[in-house]
């Protein structure tokens, strides 16, 4: 009997489709920099500082469009109950009329319209040319401070990652000495059952087997609780589930490119914008220049029969205005003064940052090389200890040993592990010390 395949076929592809889709896909451990290159997008601090320095562009266009012409329509219209009087020399309709004798009379008509349209364009002011230079130099700050919360949070995510990593080698640890403690306690069960050991012997081994086990869920809790601290810095769903890669590697670099750090270049663009502003209350002093002009119409009204009329008559003019501030109360003189102070506070926190930075630096390149030496050190213990543990639980078979030599090297294997895990957290700390003070955490 043949098998028709052109029917078959298709009937094979769509097998095969579907083993695909119900088949669960292994997740791929997350890598630092994944972590990293999620935060930037979606961590929301950093979309935060992003909005910000849009408006500290926004504010620098706000000053700029100072300069740009300003047109203003102005309208009103105004009903007068009593005309006002103005007094006039009797002589205007007396001309034999003594002098220092007044007449009152009444102008105007009761009805007024002006509606007229104004231009004015700055052609000098000082405080407009300084207020640019300084919204320039505070939207500078507002990208240092978004570069500072950037680093921040690399920092923080870089420090969180390193410690579900070490969090995740401590597991490892306690399910081997695990592995350990249960084969320890079925031969103790085996020699108690030969009556070769005491039953208090094989309670010691069943205390340390509980003891592992809890203390393997208080670091799955802590484990746990860091996962979620990493989600929040990433700016991604608590529920949603991620691993870790759990292999911790080590750049061992020497020597990093010292350059500012963003403290500093903080500091330096604050001294800018302490400065521009000093500029700009000296600059308040000099006169401003401006061109205006206005044209419009104003109307004349009159609502008694039989002369009533409304007629409007044009109004325009052009000219130039100069303002020249001769005396203000030395507020001018005593906000310079504050400026002055604020500078000379920023010189010295400038020099403090960096002598500050430069001794950090210095401490962190000594913590990372003596971190080295105990990473290493306790690295060689651990297989020392570890040798040690299989020689006297060999020995204790053989019955040169006791249960006490057992459980100090099992002690000694737990101690050397954990003075690893403690080692590897000092080292990686001073890693990110070092690279976030010499300005390479983002490197």
């Amino acid at each position: 009997m043949l098998v028709n395949t052109h029917k078959l076929k298709p009937r094979l592809l769509l097998f095969l489709l579907t083993i695909v889709i119900i088949s669960p896909t292994q997740a791929q451990p997350w890598s630092l920099k994944q972590c990293i290159d999620t935060a930037q997008v979606k961590n929301k601090m950093l979309q935060i500082s992003e909005n910000n320095i849009s408006i500290g562009e926004q504010r620098h266009k706000e000053a700029v469009a100072g300069l740009i012409p300003k047109v203003n329509i102005n309208g009103d219209y105004k009903y007068y109950y009593d005309l006002p009087y103005q007094l006039m020399p009797l002589s205007t309709f007396n001309a034999s009329a003594p002098t220092g004798q007044f007449k009152e009379a009444q102008f105007g008509v009761p009805h007024n319209i002006n509606l007229n349209v104004q231009f004015t364009m700055p052609l000098f002011n000082a405080q407009i040319l300084g207020g640019m230079e300084t919204t320039k130099i505070g939207t500078d700050l507002s990208k240092l401070q978004r570069q500072k919360t950037e680093e921040q949070v690399f920092f923080d995510i870089s420090n969180l990652y390193y410690n579900v990593q070490i969090l995740q080698k401590q597991v490892v640890f306690i399910d081997s000495n695990l592995v350990n403690t249960k084969k320890l306690l079925q031969n103790m069960q085996l020699l108690k059952e030969q009556l070769m050991v005491k039953s208090t012997d094989v309670t010691k081994i069943q205390l340390q087997k509980a003891q592992l086990q809890t203390q393997r869920e208080i670091v799955e809790n802590k484990l746990l609780q860091l996962m979620n601290a990493l989600k929040f810095s990433m700016g991604i769903p608590i529920s949603k589930d991620i691993e870790i890669d759990p292999g911790i590697e080590f750049k061992n670099r020497s020597e990093y490119a010292n350059q500012a750090s963003v403290d500093i270049r903080l500091v330096e663009t604050q001294n800018r914008f302490l400065k521009s502003e000093l500029s700009t209350l000296k600059n308040s002093r000099l006169p401003s220049l401006s061109l205006y002009g206005t044209y419009g119409q104003t109307g004349f009204g009159y609502d008694v029969k039989p002369n009533d009329f409304l007629k409007f008559f044009a109004v325009s003019f052009v000219g130039v205005q100069l303002n020249y501030p001769l005396f203000n109360g030395t507020v001018t003189q005593r906000k310079m003064n504050q400026k002055k102070l604020e500078i000379s506070n920023n010189n010295l926190q400038l020099s403090l940052a960096t002598e500050q930075n430069t001794m950090l630096i210095e401490n962190a390149k000594r913590t990372k090389i003596t971190a080295q030496l105990i990473v290493e050190n306790t690295l060689a213990q651990i297989k020392l200890a570890q040798t040690v543990y299989e020689q006297t639980i060999l020995q204790q078979k053989q019955g040169t040993s006791n249960l006490t030599d057992v459980l100090l090297a099992d002690n000694t294997l737990r101690e050397s592990q954990q003075n690893y895990l403690s080692a590897i957290v000092e080292l990686l700390k001073a890693e990110l010390e070092l690279k976030k003070l010499t300005g390479n955490l983002s490197n």
